[in-house]
């Protein structure tokens, strides 16, 4: 049974030479490949962090509205950890 999930990928830019936007391409293939429809992409733009955890001063924000099976959620958080312009992620069902 699908379901609709939305998620927040908080994006590590600093020292990275790519376009926002080849790294928002990358990031929906990733999710279409581990079988989620994305049906809205925000782009939210770079905020600066409170504090700067791990070095990194701030991050471009992505929200993505998607739905996929539960079992793909779990996919999708797995090969994003692995990803290194991913800084944080955040799904909830909507």
């Amino acid at each position: 049974m699908s379901r609709k999930y939305e998620a927040l990928i908080v994006l590590d830019t600093k020292g990275k030479e790519d376009n926002i936007d080849t790294l928002v391409t990358q990031l929906t293939k990733e999710f279409e490949a581990n079988g989620a429809s994305l049906k809205q992409i925000d782009n939210l733009g770079k905020k600066k962090f409170p504090y700067a955890p791990r070095h990194v001063e701030g991050g471009w924000y992505v929200n993505l509205h998607f739905e996929s099976e539960p079992e793909s959620v779990d996919k999708i958080k797995g090969s994003l950890k692995l990803n290194e312009n991913i800084y944080q992620q955040y799904y909830q069902r909507a």
